[in-house]
């Protein structure tokens, strides 16, 4: 699968934290023609708090079947908000091969990133292997994935 064979809308979304490589990524999708939603403010707000940045993100992915990018300085803080929300597989990107893993095995949705720890071309690097990776729709996966949704209830 190719970057821009990707049908899915895509979101981004972060706090403070995360806004100057969340800045960085947005320039990098419009360098290879990839179009993005940005769900964040103009400018970083220094109080604000990343469970709301990461509830109105999964609203979006959820109402829209789309997948979503959140950032944070850790990623831990917006991931763990992240799959609070009932249909959201959201995993914490730290390298490629995490990212693979979490589309291939897990179907992930949403892909988290430590917006003060990547630099901006390995974590579109991140974010790269993580579109481009199909989900591998083996039986033992899909059955972890519906195992997931039973703890949503």
């Amino acid at each position: 699968m190719s970057l821009t064979n990707n049908t899915q809308p895509l979101f981004i979304a972060t706090d403070h934290a995360g806004f100057k490589l969340k800045e960085d990524l947005k320039q990098k999708f419009a360098d290879v023609g990839i179009e993005i939603t940005d769900l964040t403010p103009v400018t970083p707000d220094p109080k604000d708090d990343y469970p709301k940045v990461a509830k109105k993100l999964t609203t979006e992915v959820i109402s829209k079947d789309g997948q979503g990018i959140l950032l944070c300085g850790s990623g831990n803080g917006i991931c763990m908000a992240a799959n609070k929300i009932k249909g959201i597989r959201a995993a914490l990107g730290y390298n490629t091969q995490s990212a693979i893993w979490a589309k291939n095995d897990e179907n992930a949705n949403v892909l988290c990133l430590a917006g003060q720890v990547l630099n901006p071309d390995y974590a579109f690097s991140i974010v790269k292997h993580w579109l481009e990776t199909p989900f591998s729709k083996e039986p033992r996966h899909q059955k972890r994935i519906k195992e997931l949704a039973q703890l949503d209830k």
